[in-house]
């Protein structure tokens, strides 16, 4: 039992070094390094072989243009000379030592020497007109030769070379400089490759150590930004917004829940005040009916809070563009108009109508439709008595917007930018009955129909102007709703001239 014990730390660490290998390979900034090295040494290698093969191989064509050039000078003069003027050539070129690396050897049929600076033909050569390389001994020194014989008229040959040794000599020096070079290349894209592993990781510690810390819960943290402006500062900044929104989002959150909990404690605690009210005091059964419908009403406004809450996210969530159609919005003006028109006679305001007679869009019917409404049953609300409220649409080759502006408080500039958050109500509102979930749906509507809710100033008054993409339309489609309108529209006027004639 105790001869184990020793060995416990060996299996330990040699266990340890496997994992700590492979967390190394698995590490993107490790397998990034190598395959820069990767790329690096080969890319090194294929030049290396290149600038060998093209120096080598100029050497080779100037040395086979040289000897052929040679053979064919030698041959012009045996054919206008005959034997003796290629002798007397062979042995000039020789005595002058024109070219020293030249090699001649000419025999007769039976191979005996003639003319030339070879002592005996050399040993494998038996075929005219290809190219040997062989060992040979002149002036009783050994070397390399390139070289090639023909055949001339009466039997005689002709050996024509070139001496290669300081061709092979330049060839192992080339090749042991590019050796070097290579290795000293590898290295330096080794070294290379770890400079950019280092940058890499030391880019990403930020990131990496700002999102250790969001997820500790301090979502104050933000990743910096070198300012190089390369990938790793776009990577940062979309993680910064992305950051930000996750931000406001929380924030909204417990701004909704801060709300939610001040908003209908209110209507809550009336609803109990009153059941308790009829518990105790209640004589009859129609003073506990009706504390019973009080209560009721006031649960009915919660329920319809809730019940907006539950529309907002809904369509926040796009879980709503299922049911985007091709649709003409000037039928839901139209529509809206007349059933307002009756809750703004009873308050004294006018309503006024201006808008194109086809207007086109791809979207939910009923959400716009109840997006309008909201925008008009606040202006109507909030105007005064003997005021008017106007609603006007216009459309272009991409928008179609949308505007209802009333003579009313508005809303001061300041509140403007929270005006669409939920449950925000200003100072000029508080003492009107509401929820501060209308403009707040109306903006979930336009943003869910890529557009966008602008409130201005209408001097004096608000005007709210819903901005909404018309979409691409089929032609088809579009005439579709066309005809479709203008059919809607006799309907409604012959309905009309029928009641009128029956009156």
């Amino acid at each position: 039992m105790s001869s184990s014990a020793p060995d416990q730390p060996e299996t330990t660490t040699s266990a340890i070094r496997p994992v700590r290998w492979r967390r190394l390979l698995r590490s993107a900034g490790v397998r990034f390094a190598v395959l820069y090295a990767l790329v690096f040494g080969v890319s090194t290698i294929l030049l290396a072989a290149s600038l060998r093969y093209s120096t080598i191989g100029l050497l080779d064509r100037q040395t086979h243009e040289a000897i052929r050039t040679d053979a064919r000078g030698l041959a012009a003069h045996f054919k206008t000379g005959g034997l003796s003027a290629l002798v007397l050539t062979l042995d000039g070129r020789i005595n002058e030592d024109i070219n020293e690396n030249a090699i001649y050897l000419l025999v007769d049929p039976l191979g005996n020497r003639i003319a030339g600076n070879l002592s005996r033909w050399p040993q494998g050569i038996d075929t005219p007109q290809v190219w040997y390389q062989v060992p040979v001994e002149r002036s009783g020194k050994r070397s390399h030769a390139l070289m090639r014989f023909y055949d001339l008229p009466g039997g005689f040959q002709l050996l024509v070379g070139r001496d290669v040794s300081a061709r092979t000599q330049l060839r192992r020096l080339l090749r042991d400089g590019l050796i070097w070079a290579l290795a000293a290349m590898v290295l330096l894209g080794a070294l290379g490759a770890l400079i950019i592993r280092g940058l890499f990781k030391r880019a990403l510690a930020d990131i990496s150590a700002t999102t250790r810390a969001i997820a500790r819960g301090d979502l104050t943290q933000r990743v910096r930004r070198s300012g190089h402006g390369d990938e790793f500062d776009e990577l940062a900044e979309t993680i910064n917004d992305m950051l930000d929104r996750i931000t406001k989002l929380m924030n909204g959150v417990r701004e909704v829940s801060n709300a939610i909990a001040h908003d209908l404690r209110t209507p809550i605690t009336r609803a109990r005040a009153r059941l308790e009210d009829a518990a105790s005091h209640a004589r009859t059964e129609e003073e506990l009916r009706g504390a019973v419908d009080r209560a009721t009403g006031e649960l009915d406004g919660v329920v319809k809070v809730f019940q907006a809450l539950l529309r907002i996210a809904e369509i926040e969530a796009g879980a709503r563009r299922s049911a985007f159609a091709n649709i003409d919005l000037t039928l839901v003006l139209e529509d809206l108009a007349e059933f307002f028109e009756a809750v703004a006679e009873e308050r004294h305001i006018a309503i006024d109508t201006r808008w194109p007679p086809d207007l086109p869009m791809v979207g939910d019917r009923d959400m716009l439709q109840q997006a309008v409404a909201n925008l008009l049953e606040n202006a109507i609300k909030f105007s005064p008595p003997d005021h008017r409220v106007a609603i006007s649409a216009r459309m272009d080759a991409a928008d179609i917007e949308i505007e209802i502006a009333d003579e009313g408080p508005g809303i001061p500039e300041a509140d403007r930018p929270r005006a669409t958050e939920r449950f925000y109500r200003g100072e000029l509102a508080r003492s009107t009955p509401g929820t501060g979930l209308g403009l707040a749906l109306v903006a979930a509507i336009a943003q869910l129909h890529g557009g966008v809710l602008r409130l201005e100033d209408n001097a004096p008054g608000l005007r709210a102007v819903l901005v909404l993409p018309r979409r691409a339309l089929n032609p088809e489609a579009t005439l579709r709703i066309k005809l479709w309108a203008q059919t809607v529209r006799k309907a409604e006027t012959q309905s009309g001239a029928d009641a009128q004639r029956g009156a």
